[in-house]
């Protein structure tokens, strides 16, 4: 009896040991996608601030013209950009600096639901003076940030259609 129980046990563990032509197939696939998951298209930080300078100008056109509605859109996508960043780029050692202008965002979507074109314009230049700290902070003083001078786009109205 003993000898037919340790034959069993070294066919079990045996059997346990095989690797499973099932497993090295998963594997293969697995291999495969991230192979093409290591491929796939990630924009860098300097995408992703263009397009937070694209609703920087956005931004000021709207509040100017009492477009609370494209302000407070403009202003989510800011808060978007900044998530995708801290999300995408965050191998990037500028990148835990960029919190820092989040309570300039919060002052500009206070002076939003206020409706208030006086604290709007005070809040874009808290904003804009914080983007130029960050730059400062990361060694990216060149890049100054002002406020805009002419539309970033000439064929989006700015005024609210509402009014």
């Amino acid at each position: 009896m003993k000898g037919v129980f340790y034959w069993f046990l070294v066919f079990i563990l045996t059997a346990c040991n095989r690797p499973n032509r099932d497993a090295r197939s998963i594997q293969s696939q697995i291999d495969s996608l991230q192979r093409k998951l290591n491929q796939t298209y990630k924009p860098g930080l300097g995408e992703f601030m263009l397009g937070m300078q694209i609703h920087h100008g956005k931004l000021w056109f709207a509040g100017n013209a009492g477009n609370w509605g494209l302000s407070g859109f403009e202003s989510k996508e800011l808060r978007e950009a900044i998530d995708d960043i801290q999300s995408y780029c965050s191998d990037r050692p500028e990148v835990v600096s960029i919190p820092m202008i989040k309570p300039a965002l919060d002052s500009m979507d206070a002076a939003i639901s206020n409706k208030s074109i006086s604290r709007f314009k005070s809040s874009f230049v808290l904003l804009t003076n914080t983007c130029n700290n960050c730059h400062k902070v990361t060694k990216h003083e060149f890049n100054v940030v002002q406020i805009p001078s002419a539309p970033p786009f000439t064929n989006q109205a700015y005024q609210n259609s509402a009014n």
